[in-house]
């Protein structure tokens, strides 16, 4: 399987998915510049963390413009896999490949730390590897990852089976104490409808090997092979 791991100015996750894609999952995996026009036969795109164009004006706005954007909004539209990780995941929402936006966190600071994730829907090829209501772990890492969407998309998600996580305490209980950014209904990731876009703001290359604590983000890369 081959991937395809787009690189904007600020991207800082890429090498990190690369390294999973291509040493821990030992599949093919290429970078593609932002300026690129074309992109290459593949199976899986990437939008990676970081800051691309160091978040200026708005988190993913400006690499929303980049030429090879029109590329992966072409191939998402067409049923290709397209995953995006924190920055990834704004991105997507600025290229309105997936609904909603990200906000400030609610406490106005960056968080960098490890919470927990309940699996909403099990049904999907990034999720299939999980069972459903597992409580899995990963880090976060952000100040703009409070997602807020209008009450008729948050029900079109619901009805729809497009939350992918949740934030949750160790017992799968979806509160408010476990939500670190106070993103609406606790939601950490969506799908688009197809249920070939993925978008979380939790770091899953960030746990895919034991040697970093943890293998709970691996199940995702997997379950695309």
């Amino acid at each position: 399987m081959h991937f395809s791991i787009i690189v904007f100015p600020g991207s800082n996750c890429d090498r990190d998915c690369y390294h999973v894609v291509k040493n821990v999952l030992h599949q093919e995996a290429d970078f593609i510049w932002h300026k690129d026009f074309v992109l290459p036969k593949t199976d899986c795109v990437i939008l990676p963390g970081g800051f691309s164009y160091g978040d200026y004006l708005r988190c993913g706005a400006i690499a929303n413009f980049s030429p090879i954007m029109k590329e992966v909004v072409a191939f998402a539209n067409k049923g290709g896999k397209v995953l995006g990780i924190c920055n990834g995941f704004q991105i997507l929402t600025e290229s309105r490949l997936l609904p909603g936006v990200l906000l400030r966190n609610k406490n106005l600071h960056f968080i960098c730390k490890t919470v927990n994730l309940k699996v909403v829907n099990a049904q999907t090829s990034f999720t299939d590897n999980y069972k459903l209501a597992t409580v899995v772990q990963m880090p976060i890492a952000h100040a703009e990852g409070n997602y807020f969407a209008d009450p008729d998309t948050l029900k079109s998600l619901q009805d729809n089976q497009q939350i992918a996580f949740q934030y949750c305490d160790e017992s799968g209980e979806v509160n408010e104490a476990a939500n670190p950014n106070g993103a609406l209904r606790n939601i950490a990731g969506i799908f688009n409808k197809e249920k070939n876009v993925l978008g979380l703001m939790p770091h899953p290359e960030r746990l895919s090997e034991s040697i970093l604590g943890g293998e709970d983000g691996r199940k995702i890369f997997e379950g695309l092979l």
